[in-house]
């Protein structure tokens, strides 16, 4: 292990200042390619929180309330600039982090300036509504206004795509906010700090607190937040909805998945199998979009199965930052040992390991935390590889026989995140499409995102949207205003004649 005391060390960031926490307490973060730590993460605790909730309500009331959508657009459109400048490095930084590869967290970066772009276009165009009344002599509008303060917690597979999905929103809406990052990877959330300086957005709009569950809890359970949005896990997000709830604060919950990815014997098989392969074993299965169930149609099963092992087995892993590298690491010890537990499970509940089942090594590979790609073929539906979420590289195809048969199977779980419909039967797309209990449905493609299109989930994945239209509007609060211009008194008590 290195010398944590020449690691760089990074502290809190409230009111436009790096702010040691009170504790003086410190963590590593580890690179899972090295297995080194190379970071040190401030922990803060509850009185850190409140001092930077604090902070972001007196900007709010003071500053930023009072800032036209025109000036959040323009800055919204300048850091949109400064991340898409730093797109490479914040790249390089995020795979060293959770070790996901340099070409998706790069290109995670420019989505993230695409989403300050999208947002900064809402800024100055937040229009209320005129409500023609029953009275003539009754003017009466609804005008839509910022909530106030903003809490955000995001997880660690994507530290800076989920902020995105976030804080563009609500700083377009005219919020502020408090950021919580995963305690195993913060840095480039911590980073961005600097790029709102540069921006030039007032000091208190944008403040992070770091540190591990106890900093969440903390921030969920506080005094002073007009919202929390959060990504993560189930465990996790019902710990985060009973502690706000005693606060009366309201929730975006953006939680697991087992996403039901269908393919039927009528589909393009060839762009069928590639996406459904991108669909669970891109960013290591850590997403929780993750097609991680495949449920393939008798005819064409032996087909599909036998073309993803091939893929597979053709998988480049190695350093997350060489951009030849296809795969990464899992992005934590835990996580690891999580992806392990479930492939010994699924082998124990009788599915038929196709490829992969153990941890990759070999050279460089000994050092870090990887994973083979895995496929599990005769899966039943009720098996715990295929009701719990695993979040890594490992998939259950699952067979069907027929339409009706897929939609109950798709349906048969807890999570209602995404879905994948893999056919060239137009009425069939649309009856799956609609049949299926879930947030999102992709046909002929899968694990594709705009800035422009709703996102979130039903059932145990959640509920609140994130992107598009649909995202703009949880951070806004709607006020109606009655105004009687007539020179009539209406004294209800008066007696009528």
């Amino acid at each position: 292990m290195g010398n944590i005391d020449t690691l760089p060390s990074y502290e809190l960031y409230i009111g436009g200042q790096s702010v040691a926490p009170r504790s003086g307490e410190h963590f590593p973060s580890y690179n899972p390619f090295t297995g080194q730590p190379w970071a040190m993460i401030s922990q803060a605790d509850a009185d850190d929180v409140a001092q930077a909730i604090d902070t972001a309500r007196k900007t709010f009331d003071t500053t930023w309330k009072s800032t036209t959508g025109y000036e959040r657009a323009k800055l919204l459109f300048r850091l949109a600039d400064i991340v898409e400048a730093s797109a490479e490095r914040m790249g390089r930084l995020e795979t060293t982090d959770n070790g996901k590869i340099i070409r998706e967290t790069t290109s995670q970066m420019v989505f993230l300036a695409r989403m300050f772009r999208f947002y900064g276009g809402y800024a100055d165009k937040i229009w209320g509504k005129v409500i023609p009344l029953d009275r003539t002599d009754v003017f009466d509008y609804a005008s839509m206004e910022p909530l106030g303060v903003i809490g955000i917690i995001t997880a660690w597979n994507s530290p800076m795509a989920l902020l995105g999905n976030k804080l563009a929103a609500a700083l377009a809406a005219g919020n502020c906010v408090v950021v919580k990052p995963s305690e195993h990877a913060s840095v480039t959330t911590l980073e961005f700090c600097r790029f709102i300086e540069q921006a030039g957005f007032p000091p208190g709009v944008f403040n992070v607190v770091t540190g591990d569950a106890r900093t969440g809890q903390a921030l969920a359970s506080a005094e002073g937040l007009d919202k929390i949005s959060f990504t993560g896990s189930g465990v996790a997000g019902r710990a985060i909805a009973s502690a706000a709830g005693h606060t009366l604060t309201p929730v975006i919950l953006e939680l697991g998945g087992k996403s039901p990815n269908i393919i039927f014997a009528d589909a393009d098989l060839n762009k069928a199998i590639v996406g459904a392969f991108a669909g669970i074993f891109s960013a290591t299965g850590q997403t929780c979009v993750a097609g991680s169930r495949l449920l393939v149609q008798r005819p064409i099963y032996e087909q599909v199965v036998s073309g993803l092992a091939a893929r597979a087995g053709k998988v480049r892993l190695g350093n997350p930052l060489d951009q030849s590298t296809e795969m990464g690491t899992a992005a934590n010890q835990p996580q690891f040992d999580r992806i392990m537990g479930f492939i010994e499970s699924a082998k124990s509940e009788g599915a038929t390991l196709v490829t992969g089942g153990g941890r990759a090594t070999g050279g460089e590979l000994d050092q870090g935390l990887f994973v083979q790609p895995t496929i599990f073929q005769d899966v039943r539906n009720e098996m715990k590889l295929a009701q719990e979420e695993i979040f890594g590289p490992v998939l259950a195809v699952i067979p069907f026989d027929t339409e009706e048969e897929a939609i109950a199977i798709g349906n048969d779980t807890k999570f209602g995140l995404a879905s994948g419909i893999w056919t060239k039967d137009i009425n069939r797309m649309h009856r799956v499409s609609r049949a299926l209990r879930t947030g999102m449905v992709w046909v002929n493609t899968y694990r594709a995102v705009a800035a422009q299109i709703p996102f979130g989930g039903v059932k145990d994945s959640g509920y609140g949207r994130e992107r598009g239209h649909e995202g703009l509007l949880e951070f806004l609060t709607t006020k109606n205003v009655m105004i009687n211009f007539s020179d009539v008194e209406r004294d209800p008590f008066a007696i009528q004649t």
